[in-house]
């Protein structure tokens, strides 16, 4: 067998790097989606994260009450889908379109800090691997950043 042959060239492609629970242990499943636990995971990440932001006098205006279920709702199934869960999100609203969808709102670097303090109290609640918790967080964090689109008070 010529070991040689680049990956490429299979007509199924490489292999899917699957993470493990231990060193010689099962794999932990075939997306981040079900790694974490799929839905019951990420609602109690959104429920949690959602409870900060109704406390927040920054945050809460950028959510009428009538819309913090709504909002919780297309968070939820965002994060699922990204993750490799179902794809309602898409269903439902079509391309995600962050940018554009937060350009009505004021999202300076406040905003910013205080929805990435909420939401990394929530990501903390659910004692998730350190692997699985870094990538969560590490998405967040740079989807934050990335939807700031002022620097006025």
């Amino acid at each position: 067998m010529d070991h040689t042959t680049s990956a490429a060239a299979s007509p199924v492609g490489p292999s899917p790097v699957v993470l493990r629970g231990s060193e010689t242990g099962e794999g932990l499943g075939d997306t981040f989606y079900a790694q974490v636990g799929g839905h019951e995971t990420f609602q109690r990440l959104v429920d949690e994260f959602y409870r900060g932001v109704a406390a927040d006098p920054v945050l809460k205006p950028m959510y009428p009450e009538e819309d913090l279920g709504p909002a919780a709702e297309r968070l939820r199934m965002f994060l699922e889908q990204f993750w490799g869960g179902p794809s309602t999100y898409s269903e439902k609203r079509g391309h995600p379109r962050l940018r554009m969808r937060h350009v009505p709102y004021k999202v300076n670097p406040d905003a910013r800090d205080r929805w990435l303090a909420h939401m990394r109290h929530a990501i903390d609640t659910l004692e998730l691997p350190p692997l699985q918790d870094e990538t969560l967080w590490g998405y967040l964090e740079r989807a934050a950043h990335a939807l700031v689109n002022t620097f006025d008070d």
